[in-house]
């Protein structure tokens, strides 16, 4: 026996009502829809949603506990995918993670949902919170293992704190892909910001000998 979720046309199986990508993607979608025509976020409800995607708003409860985590879902569904570590080096990995922000900094000037719903987030700080925790502190954890990996091989100063470190790489691209919506995020910017920075935070030989 099979269950459709109302107004979608999309069966599911049976038994736990298991997600379905199908209606899923029309829900993030609907959402999607409501932010590009301008609706504010505090008046995206989920009975709006549901009317959007065509769904019922109890099939929107199975999958969000509430519009908060929607909303940061419709976020990562919106912004480019990250890019996958080579592991090759420090500086290729570290690349990496800038060519990373500098990408969502293109998408956020060419997004209106990125652009309308990152201007209107920290008004509402459950979102915020579930953002930050489940978006941007994954990306530093990973950010602050290759650094961890470049002080533990040599490559980077050991007498840093890493979370300071991690500032130093990521900060100056956030500065010109966030704060300055009008500087220049040309490809190669994440290069020649590493090899500035690297040129700074490598080891350095005292004159006796040590490093």
């Amino acid at each position: 026996m099979s269950l459709a979720d109302s107004g979608t046309g999309v069966e599911q199986p049976g038994r736990g009502r298991p997600r379905s990508e199908a209606v899923e993607r029309a829900i993030i979608e609907g959402t999607m829809k409501l932010l590009e025509e301008g609706v504010p976020l505090g008046e995206v409800s989920i009975e709006r949603i549901a009317r959007t995607a065509g769904v019922g708003k109890a099939t929107i409860y199975r999958r969000w506990s509430g519009k908060e985590e929607l909303f940061v879902d419709v976020l990562r569904a919106a912004e480019p995918e990250d890019l996958e570590l080579p592991g090759t080096s420090l500086r290729d990995d570290l690349i990496v993670l800038l060519e990373s922000l500098r990408r969502r900094g293109l998408a956020n000037r060419s997004s209106a949902i990125l652009y309308n719903v990152r201007a209107q987030m920290k008004s509402f700080p459950k979102i915020w919170t579930v953002y930050q925790n489940t978006v941007v502190g994954p990306r530093r954890r990973v950010g602050l293992d290759v650094l961890r990996r470049g002080q533990e091989n040599g490559e980077l100063r050991t007498d840093l704190d890493r979370e300071l470190m991690y500032d130093i790489f990521v900060g100056p691209m956030l500065v010109r892909a966030v704060l300055q919506p009008d500087a220049d995020l040309a490809e190669g910017l994440s290069e020649l910001m590493v090899d500035a920075l690297l040129a700074g935070l490598r080891p350095v030989s005292s004159p006796h000998g040590r490093a």
